[in-house]
This record gives structure tokens, sequence and C-alpha cells, in this order.
């Protein structure tokens, strides 16, 4: 049997109300004084917040998840650029600056690993995410294609390299409230991506598409870039033991042609394999 590798924990929790101290824990960072490879110089050090923040808005139906997201992203910025020098540095001292007042990080626990990736792949199943059916029952819509969107990109190495939660009113007017979910610029145009679900109605479609042109626009004005803007939906699948009828397949059709009509490219989450391949090889990862 392999020798498991000697790392410390911490667990990363969002407590919304410090008097009633109740939490809800997010994230976790992993650290290993031992090296797994001959480039390293001195351990591994790693961050990761869970990709399913309902059991967040059931404690806090106001939670800034997108700010908590942009955080886990900056978080592993500065702990990319962790250094031998800084190697005595309490992993608190890297994070505590970083973290809102909404968040707190336990003390460090030991844990022995299989290795640095297993170890944080258990620390996340036993501490962070539900157990993966359960999660994935409640998952559904654009929540269930955002999730799919993440995992791939994290799989492709590129996730902590885009760009999340893109404001529209930087390239559109004052007060847009449309984000894009993600996006990236490989040379000379801006990739996007928009989950958008086909399950319940095309609102979500034909508001993408009326905002399209204006995006556009505003992209070649302040990026000097093409756009190209891609929306991420769900296969149509069956809803329960029945297929789906004329009219639903009638509706799915309609979101499809009228995003193509707008320019807009459209994959399903079953495309998302090949979309992250081409930008992982796009941003040389």
């Amino acid at each position: 049997m392999p020798q498991r590798k000697q790392c410390e924990f911490q667990l990363i929790r969002y407590v919304p109300d410090r008097v009633k101290n109740e939490f809800v824990n997010i994230g976790v960072v992993l650290r290993s004084s031992e090296t797994e490879g001959q480039n390293q110089s001195h351990g591994q050090i790693a961050v990761r917040f869970t990709r399913d923040w309902a059991r967040v808005r059931r404690l806090d139906p106001d939670a800034d998840t997108a700010m908590l997201e942009a955080l886990e992203i900056e978080v592993a910025r500065r702990l990319a650029t962790w250094s031998a020098e800084e190697e005595a540095k309490p992993v608190l001292g890297v994070l505590e600056d970083s973290l809102s007042n909404t968040l707190q990080i336990t003390e460090s626990k030991a844990f022995l690993a299989e290795s640095f990736p297993a170890g944080l792949e258990e620390l996340l199943s036993l501490y962070i995410e539900t157990a993966k059916r359960e999660r994935d029952s409640r998952r559904s819509g654009r929540a269930a294609i955002q999730a799919a969107m993440r995992t791939q990109f994290e799989r492709a190495g590129v996730w902590t390299l885009m760009r999340k939660q893109i404001a529209a009113a930087s390239y559109t007017k004052p007060g847009d409230p449309l984000r894009i979910d993600c996006g990236y610029r490989p040379n000379g145009v801006v990739r996007m991506f928009q989950a958008v679900t086909l399950e319940s109605d095309s609102e979500a479609a034909k508001g993408l598409a009326f905002s399209a042109e204006a995006l556009r626009q505003g992209v070649a004005r302040v990026e000097k870039a093409a756009l190209e803007l891609t929306a991420v939906v769900e296969p149509i699948r069956k809803t329960e033991d029945e297929e789906p009828g004329e009219d639903r397949i009638a509706q799915y059709r309609f979101a499809v042609e009228t995003m193509e009509e707008h320019a807009i490219r459209v994959l399903t989450t079953s495309d998302l394999p090949r979309a992250a391949e081409t930008a992982r090889r796009e941003l040389r990862v």
C-alpha cells in the first residue's frame, strides 16, 4: 500500500450572523509539506470552494455567491504565488486579508492523504459537498448548467484563468443587469459563455438574444476585439417518464433558433468538454 502524504487542512465557513454563529462549510484549504514532483521546491497548497451554493442560500437567502466565487479565484491566485521563502508563514496569514467579515477559517488539523489531489477531493466530500445523488437531484435548470460549465473548465485547468460574472453594463449601458457567467480572451476575440435554461420557457433565450448585438458592439468598442457569445443549454429530455411533447419541442427549437439568429453560438452541456479543451489550448495550459 502506498504511503500516505502528511498534510494539514483548514475549513472556510460562511457565517452570516456572528451572534447566532450558524455556519456552513464552503471551502477547504489543504497544505502538504511533502513534494510530489521533481520540479517542486516546497510543499503544495490549494483552496477549493463548494460548487453547490444551495446550503448557503438556505442559511442566508441574500448571500452574495458571486462574491464568494470571486473570492475563491483571488485566494487561489495568491496561493499560486506561494514560494519557498514563505514556507514558514501560516496559511491564515495569507488568507486573513482576503476573507470577508462573513467568513471564518478553522484551526489547522492533520490529515493523511493518498495523494494531494485525492486528499483535496476527499476533504471536499467529507466536509463541503453533500452526497452527489442528493446534490444532483436538487440541481436543475440554470444552476445545473452553471455547475456543468464550471466542472468542465476546472478539469481543463482553465477555470481560474477565466473572468467570472462579467457585467454587461461595462459594454452596453449603465444599469444593464445582465451578467455573463464566464469568459476569456485569446488573441483578438473575446469568448463568453452564458448558461441558459430552456426547461420551462424561452424567456431567458429571448433576453440573451435581445442583449447580444449591444454586447457585441460594446466589446468591439471597449476591447477592440470580436465577441463570440455562446449559450450553453441543457439537451431536450423527457420529463419523468414522458417523452417531450410537440409543444415543448417547438418551444425548445424556437429558443435555440432565436439565439442563433442573433449570432449566438448554442451548445448543450454534452458539448462542454470540447469547449473546455479549446479553452485549454487557447490559454496554453
